[in-house]
């Protein structure tokens, strides 16, 4: 119809098609990534913390990489006790129920995070009207019927619970929490019978921080040999893997695996994220209430980590996945606490306001060197 255009058509066209076969040839060049989930299907679960948005889609790139390369979720904060259970009587259930409802459609294994921990729990709990310490057989109440309330809603449901959340000091003391110093040292006990009554079915673990240092490790095994010789169910402990540059060594961490495998546990990593910025302070651990004032030596890299950190981060991530494969006979499952680095709670923790690097996948939801040193480890080849 315009003949005195014909050849700059063909040319477009011509030029057209060497940017589509380009673009194709990118694709061919740079696979898709593999699922975690299956190069580890011969290993151990791999799981995630989810939040509210990575299950209503409101965070749909998150979404989509919990789907691709988790088989196992665990709810961040919204079965904490201040959360489900804000006031006396009332429950606050449906962030729990969609979350359950989006494991069962993704066929995850689901933890329930988790029913007694002195922190996050309301002040009520503890005290009578007036502001006091409630009685002993008045506190197991409260535990009873919300461990009944709670567990009995998903019986069938969810598959796992933290029954018990850091009940021990690093230095194998009881941890002098509200439950400890009103009920007593069987409150661990009363929690793991009626979490067993309230879900026959269900798997029952114990869960710390700083699982790897002896003292913690040496108290660890002998509830886990005190609850079996009571005849109560206890299925495994969970050592959440807040852990940092230098911190566990590997042959510790290693050092209480066998340890709490030898007792008859199966082991899990929780929470896993590792940490390389600056600590305020030599304390290893994972207690919220810590906190420390934001300076600049605390939060070197506000912009993105440098490449020597990246490969620091990355070979870390791996001798810890290998130290793991190594061990998948005892180790069932491995959750990151978190989907990617944007939403880590270790932006705001001890120091608010840091840019930190914990996870694998990044601020973009792009998988970086961490990811590609977890996916090699597999193999069980070395390094």
């Amino acid at each position: 119809m315009f003949p005195r255009f014909q050849p700059h058509l063909n040319r477009l066209f011509l030029a057209g098609g060497m940017i589509l076969l380009l673009c194709i040839a990118c694709k061919a060049e740079k696979p898709q990534q593999p699922a975690l989930k299956t190069v580890f299907q011969d290993h151990f679960l791999i799981g995630a913390a989810l939040n509210p948005a990575h299950v209503s889609g409101a965070d749909p790139r998150g979404q989509a990489l919990v789907r691709r390369h988790f088989n196992s979720i665990t709810p961040e904060n919204i079965v904490k006790w201040e959360r489900i259970h804000p006031r006396p009587g009332r429950y606050h259930f449906e962030p729990v129920d969609s979350l359950v409802d989006f494991g069962e459609e993704n066929g995850m294994f689901i933890v329930g995070h988790t029913l007694i921990w002195h922190s996050q729990t309301p002040a009520w709990v503890f005290e009578d009207s007036a502001g006091n310490p409630v009685s002993r057989d008045t506190l197991l109440q409260r535990m009873r019927d919300h461990i009944f309330a709670v567990v009995g809603r998903y019986k069938g449901r969810i598959q796992g619970w933290d029954v018990v959340n850091e009940g021990v000091e690093d230095d194998g003391t009881w941890r002098q929490t509200p439950w400890r110093q009103i009920i007593g040292e069987d409150y661990i006990a009363k929690a793991f019978e009626w979490a067993h009554q309230a879900d026959p079915e269900a798997e029952l673990y114990y869960n710390d921080f700083n699982m790897w240092l002896p003292g913690k490790r040496d108290w660890t095994v002998a509830l886990v040999k005190d609850l079996k010789s009571r005849e109560l169910r206890i299925d495994g402990v969970g050592m959440q893997g807040h852990w940092g540059s230098d911190w566990p060594p590997l042959d510790e961490a290693e050092t209480a695996i066998e340890a709490y495998a030898a007792a008859g546990a199966k082991v899990m990593i929780t929470e896993l994220d590792l940490n390389i910025l600056p600590q305020p302070d030599a304390n290893t651990g994972a207690d919220i209430s810590r906190s420390a004032a934001l300076q600049e030596r605390l939060n070197p890299w506000p912009d993105g980590l440098p490449d020597s950190m990246e490969t620091f981060h990355a070979r870390r991530y791996g001798d810890f996945f290998r130290l793991f494969v190594r061990h998948s006979d005892a180790i069932s499952r491995v959750t990151f606490w978190g989907v990617e680095d944007g939403h880590s709670w270790l932006n705001n923790w001890p120091v608010r306001g840091r840019t930190a690097y914990p996870l694998i996948f990044d601020r973009q939801y792009r998988p970086g060197k961490a990811f590609e040193a977890v996916v090699e480890s597999a193999s069980g080849s070395p390094e």
